[in-house]
């Protein structure tokens, strides 16, 4: 790790705890609303292209027609005469409508902050899908087409007068199509249930160190408390369990320990709700042996999120203190019993990175942050502040850290690598005269670590730790700073961020690629909660081992064991993977990378044993029929590529590819014969392939309403149209996976949220089981190869949530469960929340 590196930490370290100004927040809306701009021009471009077509199609249709029936020329003449005039104005209404409720959601938008991470996830979603509805729109030609092969030949005129039998769908006034499978007799007698199965949160994988400090603390039960997304994790070292605290409504980002070693305090931010209203930050009060909730504190006081807490310790911690990500950086103390304030100042417009009370004296608070120690003094309600003096030394750009010796001196780390002792100096009457005070001042500064003091820990006796940036290094100081150990932790897993004290001697570190360590100074170190470090898309799990595959920005390609949740391996890629599939032989897996390349990797020596690069753009499907003979690879550039497999999964040869979506692949399945293929793209197209037959289009898309399927995952589908919500933009839903037993579908939203439906859910509005835990919007999810659990993965939380599926058995399979729900009229019950 290099300066580069370690200035790019301290960086870090202070955006995350400054939310972006005015300005930048204009510019999220103006990017907003430009966005909204060319959707409006391509919904007038595609009603203006219906009109045309309209105008087309009427001659065509009235000539194949008149072939058939010449009788009905002349209904077809006054329909015509009729209804033409009337049609050009509906389609020109219709335009106008979706002008104005596209006006009016740039007013809400212009209207509302919102999450700026979430808000630039969707943005770049919708310019790429408007950009590509602005080239060209096929989907319209297609069903053109379809109209007029159905006016051509008898077999079409059946499937014409079948299309009766469809329902549509609207996603931003986009017309979907969805044909009704046979077995279905009245689609509008269906009962809609949530499913009889559920989900209980089995395990927790990473850890939050990239850009959060001191969140880790080893309590007496012998478990090490941290956070990541949502969920605080109490993980028990030597048993291998998780318990999990999860009261929080979006991310946590700070915590600390009460003086009983039982109390916890973990602070949240605010969040934005599914529609882009901010919710509420506030703090949690609990108790780590029953996982009860004591108090919560300062709902509606705190802006943006809670940054800093810490608790007092000469009144057996009576009072918390809280540090808020408002832009003065709010200061407030509370009284933990009551949940009341007691005070309040406004701390610093400058990013604050820890609070803590003097452990001798609750009146005293100190803070440290960007370019600033402060020594406050409360006093009946009042705080006095006091700047720490830093005279001839040199005044560093970030006070990272701070412990309390001893003898009462304040130790601060900061960016230089230095360890500076403060002290209280006496007024200075002869130069400031009478009115002079007493300061803090540097007594005296420690050369530390190359580049920055992340973190410093005291332990029994007054001996103290340091853990490093740049160097990698965890150093022992003697109480009166002589260095006494150190060692380095391997390059793979960072910078030390926090130090938790197990028993003087051995030691947990919490690390900037958020990993856990243990070990100690004797033997080293060695890791015991690892996870990804940024936004993360591709995931698949084994078709028959209790392993998993995730992949994504950070360039990592990690294999992980359900049974034994823990990391088998990881390797480095050049590029970064979006996408992957396991080959149903269960030796080899696919990933797919931003370039357009894509990797086979062995999965027992982890080496690449084949390679191919298809087109210039990011892949987002790789996925293998059902015997393994075929590999589809689904590419932004529009297209779907097919090859075939032979070697058990080692050589590929180009087979042929899908021309036809008119925007960017984003989801694809497999027949179970292996021989088609469904898939949706980023216009919310819904194109069917013959593969067997030369990867042809199959223009009639009702001839496939009772094709079955070996997986579901697109997302778009008359068998889960349940799963959209009513007003939903596209882009709402990343990703959903049936179950293998075809019972259930689980469902990836942009609200943090995973949902479990019944499957088949093909009626609006399907009741669901709802889960949350994730603190970013959840990019995929997955079921086990034996459906025992699912596998769920936020996109920049880096978290990713192992559910343990509790069955309720059900109905056969899908197409007898189909029969079986229109055979009654029931109203459907509520949605049920999990």
């Amino acid at each position: 790790m290099d300066s580069s590196t370690n200035s790019l930490d301290d960086v870090s370290a202070d955006s995350s705890a400054e939310f972006p100004d005015r300005a930048s927040l204009m510019e999220v809306r103006l990017q907003a609303q430009e966005d909204e701009i060319t959707l409006l021009k391509s919904s007038l471009a595609d009603a203006l292209r219906r009109i045309r077509l309209h105008d087309q199609l009427l001659p065509i249709l009235k000539q194949q027609l008149i072939a058939v029936n010449p009788s009905a020329a002349r209904v077809l003449n006054q329909v015509c005469c009729s209804d033409g005039c009337n049609n050009r104005k509906l389609s020109s209404s219709s335009a106008g409508d979706g002008i104005r409720v596209s006006a009016n959601r740039v007013r809400r938008n212009s209207e509302k902050l919102g999450n700026p991470e979430k808000q630039r996830k969707r943005l770049d979603k919708k310019a790429a899908s408007s950009a590509n509805l602005l080239t060209r729109s096929p989907s319209l030609e297609n069903r053109a087409k379809e109209l007029i092969n159905s006016a051509g030949s008898p077999g079409s005129r059946r499937g014409a007068k079948s299309q009766g039998q469809s329902i549509k769908m609207f996603i931003r006034g986009r017309p979907i199509t969805m044909y009704i499978p046979s077995n279905i007799q009245n689609y509008e007698d269906l009962k809609m249930e949530p499913p009889s199965d559920r989900l209980e949160l089995d395990w927790v994988y990473g850890y939050r160190g990239r850009d959060c400090r001191a969140n880790l603390y080893f309590l007496p039960t012998g478990e090490a408390v941290y956070f990541i997304a949502c969920v605080v994790v109490l993980y028990h070292v030597n048993n291998r369990t998780q318990r999990h605290y999860r009261k929080h409504t979006d991310c946590v980002r700070c915590l600390t320990l009460h003086p009983d070693k039982v109390r916890v305090a973990s602070g949240q931010t605010a969040g934005v709700d599914k529609d882009g209203k901010p919710l509420q930050p506030c703090v949690h009060i609990w108790d780590s042996t029953t996982l009860v909730t004591l108090q919560q504190i300062g709902l509606g006081t705190f802006q943006r999120g809670v940054g800093s807490v810490a608790f007092s310790f000469a009144d057996s911690g009576a009072s918390l203190c809280v540090i808020d990500d408002s832009n003065e950086h709010m200061l407030s103390v509370w009284d933990c019993n009551k949940g009341t304030k007691t005070a309040e100042v406004k701390s610093t417009n400058e990013a604050v990175f820890e609070v803590e009370f003097n452990p001798s004296d609750s009146s005293n608070i100190i803070t440290c942050g960007k370019s600033h120690v402060y020594f406050w003094t409360l006093n009946n309600g009042q705080f006095t502040k006091k700047q720490g003096i830093f005279g001839k030394y040199k005044k560093p750009k970030f006070i990272q850290c701070f412990v309390f010796s001893l003898t009462g001196d304040v130790l601060t780390g900061d960016s230089e690598g230095n360890i500076l002792t403060w002290g209280k100096s006496a007024a200075d009457i002869k130069t400031l005269g009478k009115g002079a005070k007493e300061t803090f001042q540097i007594m005296r500064q420690t050369r530390a670590h190359e580049g920055s003091v992340f973190t410093l820990c005291t332990l029994q006796g007054g001996a103290l730790l340091s853990g490093g940036g740049k160097d990698r290094k965890i150093i022992r100081w003697s109480a009166d700073l002589a260095p006494e150990r150190e060692c380095e932790i391997p390059e793979r897993y960072g910078a030390v961020r926090t130090i938790a004290d197990v028993d003087g001697e051995e030691l947990l570190v919490g690390t900037t690629r958020n990993a856990v360590l243990r070990g100690t100074f004797s033997d080293g170190f060695v890791a015991i909660v690892q996870g990804h470090v940024d936004e993360m898309w591709g995931l698949a799990t084994h078709p028959s081992q209790n392993l998993f595959l995730t992949c994504g920005h950070d360039r990592q390609v990690c294999l992980w064991n359900t049974e034994e949740h823990k990391l088998d391996w990881s390797i480095s890629l050049e590029e970064y993977g979006l996408c992957a599939g396991f080959c149903p032989n269960g030796s080899v897996v696919s990933v797919g990378l931003n370039t357009g390349r894509w990797v086979v990797l062995d999965l027992l020596t982890k080496e690449v044993v084949s390679e191919s690069t298809d087109g210039n753009e990011q892949l987002s499907v790789m996925r293998y029929s059902p015997d393994g003979s075929f590999l589809a690879v689904g590419s932004h550039d529009n297209f779907i590529y097919i090859y075939t497999v032979t070697e058990s999964g080692r050589r590929y040869t180009r087979f042929g590819k899908c021309n036809g979506h008119s925007s960017f692949i984003t989801h694809l399945d497999w027949s179970k014969d292996g021989k088609y293929i469904m898939s949706n793209s980023g216009d919310y197209e819904i194109l069917y392939w013959d593969i067997a037959g030369g990867c042809k289009l199959l223009r009639n898309r009702f001839e496939s309403k009772d094709r079955e399927w070996a997986s579901y995952t697109c997302v778009l589908g008359f068998h889960v149209m349940g799963v959209w919500l009513e007003g939903s933009d596209g882009t709402d839903i990343n990703a959903l996976c049936r179950s293998h037993s075809e019972r259930m579908v689980a469902v990836a939203d942009d609200f943090c949220k995973v949902h479990l439906f019944q499957y088949p859910c093909p009626k609006p509005k399907a009741p669901s089981h709802k889960y949350e835990g994730h603190g970013s919007h959840v990019t995929n999810v997955c079921f086990t190869h034996s459906d025992s659990h699912l596998l769920s993965m936020g996109g920049k939380d880096t978290c990713i949530l192992q559910w343990r599926v509790i069955g309720g058995g059900g109905v056969g399979d899908s197409r007898e469960r189909l029969t079986s729900l229109s055979s009654t009229s029931t109203s459907s019950p509520e949605p049920v929340s999990g």
